[in-house]
This record gives C-alpha cells, structure tokens and sequence, in this order.
C-alpha cells in the first residue's frame, strides 16, 4: 500500500502590530557590553577623543582589558587610534570614528526607547496595583 503524503497549506500570517516590539534589534552586540559602553559613552562626550590611561581611569579597566575592548571596537570601525611621539614616551590617543559616532547615537536611541518602554509599563502597573505573576512590590 502506497503512503498518501499529506499536504497541508501552510497558513500565512499577517505580524500584529505589536510582533517583535520589544526585539530592539537595534541593540548592537558590540557596544551592548558594559566596558565596551562605558569606553564609547567616555569618547562620545570627549570628541578630541582620550588616551589610553584616561580611558582606562575613566571606565575602572586593567591595560589588558581595555587594549582588548579598543580592538573590538576598532574593528567594529567606531574607534580610530591615534599615535603620537615614539619609544617610550608614545601616547595612545583615541576617539570615535564618524561611522562609531553615528552608530552610537543611534544604539542610545533605541537604549532610550527600552526604557520608555519599561518604565511606561511600570508607570500603568503602578496606577492599577497589580503586578503580573504575583509579583508586590517590597
């Protein structure tokens, strides 16, 4: 006897209005670790850019973790080095590329739209009293 495949048409289905909502793809994996964000937040609001050790003071990072974190984001085409003086006496200048610049602002809109979208929801919990799963505030 002969197996009769059954073929079932798959339904296709229109995305709601709020499918992948709180997907925020816009949160880069690159500048979404916590060093890596604290060095590109340090370069946004020093556009001259920072050496190495301010870099280091400023983010609480060791030489190794910092030098490994500025080739990430290096690659990544958001930071530029700048080298000056020779030997000894070299200092590490970095600061946000054009491309890294745009980029970033962009991550923290959309770091921004996270938020407004949690503390919307919070804000409408709060005003009816319950929290979901059982969940009271302490």
């Amino acid at each position: 006897m002969a197996a009769k495949k059954a073929t079932q048409k798959k339904e296709e289905t229109v995305p709601g209005p709020d499918e992948g909502r709180y997907s925020y793809d816009g949160l880069d994996r690159v500048m979404h670790e916590k060093a890596r964000l604290g060095i590109l937040a340090s370069l946004a609001s020093h556009k001259t850019g920072l050496s190495f050790n301010d870099l280091k003071d400023l983010c609480a990072l060791t030489d190794g973790n910092l030098s490994r974190h500025m080739t990430v984001l290096s690659e990544a085409n958001l930071v530029e080095t700048l080298k000056s003086g020779s030997g000894a006496r070299q200092l590490t200048m970095y600061r946000l590329t054009p491309a890294g610049r745009k980029r970033f602002a962009d991550y923290i809109s959309v770091l921004e739209q996270v938020v407004a979208d949690a503390h919307t929801e919070l804000k409408s919990q709060k005003r009816r009293g319950d929290l979901p799963g059982g969940w009271a505030p302490v």
